[in-house]
């Protein structure tokens, strides 16, 4: 007597969200001024000052892109999404980190997001991100300017990888009646000639000559985009929405992420999403 066939189980379909309910995901870019996030569910992004509340007064705990106060961006954190959490859920989390943050700016971000029970961490380059956004054509060099409220940063992608990166801590807070949108400008100016001088291919070239992409509070500045334009001699190319265009191809390579079979059961770690991108 021969045993009858086991059926075959058909495979359950892992949905996209909104429409998943069997997991919660939250895209989060963590800004000197603003913290934006994306949660699973929701269409809209939370986009709030960088601030916590200790005690009588506000604190500011990450500065210049730097986290200086990891307990208090845990506790921003938690009052402004643990909420928005499923009760029981540990979420799928993708945190974009500035393009020279390191080991020890994940390693802050880590111990604050731990806040919100996130059963894996995904990391992604704030340029990553912003090219992701953008919808950009990732198989020739990039150049991502990023100027936000308290940092500027300029990237080179190949590939979709960084090769080259320069930061400055100056950003639009920063200009008033004695600071000129100019000295942002010159800044940005001053790191493309010091990649073109170190780079020893044509990526640098190749990338500027294609077009810069601009991204940040700064894109959103017709006299910085000119004045670029004018200095660089190169298209300058504000992306849509620029202010939010990190946390957007943050919440992109995050649904992407979801969908992926290697982050199913997946435990509690920290990789990078250019893995899943």
């Amino acid at each position: 007597m021969t045993a009858a066939p086991r059926p075959r189980l058909a495979a359950v379909r892992h949905r996209s969200w909104p429409w998943c309910r069997r997991c919660s995901g939250i895209a989060l870019d963590l800004g000197s001024a603003r913290t934006r996030a994306w949660t699973s569910g929701r269409r809209m992004i939370l986009d709030v000052p960088t601030v916590t509340f200790p005690g009588s007064g506000a604190t500011y705990p990450i500065q210049r892109g730097t986290i200086v106060d990891t307990p208090g961006t845990a506790r921003m954190l938690d009052r402004l999404l643990c909420h928005r959490l499923p009760r029981f859920g540990r979420p799928l989390l993708i945190l974009t980190t500035p393009v020279l943050g390191g080991i020890a700016y994940r390693a802050e971000a880590r111990a604050a997001v731990e806040i919100l029970r996130p059963r894996t961490v995904l990391t992604v380059t704030t340029a990553r991100a912003v090219a992701v956004a953008a919808d950009a054509d990732l198989a020739h060099p990039l150049l991502v300017v990023d100027i936000g409220a308290h940092l500027t940063e300029v990237t080179l992608l190949a590939d979709g990888a960084v090769t080259d990166a320069r930061c400055t801590a100056l950003g639009t807070s920063d200009l008033d009646s004695l600071t000129p949108p100019a000295r942002i400008t010159e800044a940005v100016v001053t790191m493309v000639t010091g990649m073109l001088d170190q780079d020893h291919t044509s990526q640098t070239l190749d990338a500027l000559r294609r077009g810069v992409l601009l991204a940040g509070g700064g894109a959103l500045r017709p006299d910085i985009t000119y004045h670029l334009t004018d200095r660089l001699r190169a298209p300058v190319q504000p992306v849509p929405a620029p202010h939010t265009a990190a946390v957007r191809g943050a919440a992109t390579l995050l649904q992407a992420a979801h969908a992926h079979p290697s982050t199913r059961g997946m435990v509690k770690g920290t990789t990078d999403a250019t893995h899943h991108g």
